[in-house]
């Protein structure tokens, strides 16, 4: 196996090294499969639904498999390097908040099948797609959950219920964190996915996140692989 793309055009490239290299993993044979599978019924979802403008193989392998992956890369490995903190179970609870088409929790429950992973969204549409793209993936550790995140995190059932909140740059930073960290058990850890990012920004995020109960544990930025954009996650801690 290489890491250069195929002839084909309608097949994702392999990435087997900048895999390694970049993030210290690599999908297995049945992983690759269905982050093909993924990307195969994405493109074709997009005939019918506006899922994405990025459908060309080495941009969506980038801008979705990598970038989603990329966030949670300090939970790919373990021990788990995000300071001294250690998941408390083996099957931990993780939800999507704004999924959309898919990301970054479908790629993320391919990658830790292990992880029991509720994607939100409030497009009925789009959970639909969902639905079928899950039975399609054999995706039997993801489920879809419809509706807007500011009111899901206030039902008993869904409040202070996950262990991980995935985000990506769906609003601002401070209301990201208000959709994110309601849904946290204390301990648990959010995940906001960001472009750019500023120490002024970091400043105006803190008494939202200290209100919610929470903490900025950690901000890591780096660049994407192909296009060598700028990226940065932050990671939130619940911790009250």
């Amino acid at each position: 196996m290489n890491s250069q793309p195929t002839q084909n055009d309608s097949m994702l490239p392999l990435m087997v090294d900048i895999w390694q290299q970049t993030l210290n993993w690599q999908p297995d044979e049945k992983q690759q499969e269905q982050f093909q599978q993924l990307y195969s019924s994405i493109v074709a979802g997009n005939r019918l639904l506006n899922l994405t403008r990025i459908t060309e193989p080495l941009e969506f392998w980038e801008k979705h498999l990598w970038d989603s992956l990329r966030g949670i890369a300090p939970l790919l490995l373990n021990p788990l390097p995000i300071t001294d903190y250690q998941l408390p179970i083996t099957n931990p609870q993780v939800i999507d908040i704004g999924t959309g088409a898919g990301f970054p929790g479908v790629p993320c429950a391919i990658a830790r099948p292990h992880w029991q992973v509720t994607l939100l969204d409030s497009t009925r549409k789009k959970i639909a797609f969902l639905d079928t793209l899950l039975a399609q993936l054999g995706l039997s550790n993801a489920k879809t959950l419809s509706g807007r995140a500011e009111q899901i995190n206030q039902q008993s059932q869904d409040r202070k219920h996950y262990d991980i909140a995935l985000i990506r740059a769906v609003a601002s930073a401070s209301v990201c964190a208000e959709y994110a960290l309601p849904f946290l058990k204390v301990g648990g850890l959010a995940i906001l996915y960001r472009g750019h990012w500023t120490n002024e920004e970091s400043t105006d995020l803190q008494p939202v996140i200290e209100r919610l109960g929470g903490k900025l544990e950690s901000i890591e930025a780096f660049t994407t692989p192909l296009s060598q954009s700028v990226r940065h996650c932050l990671y939130l801690r619940k911790v009250g």
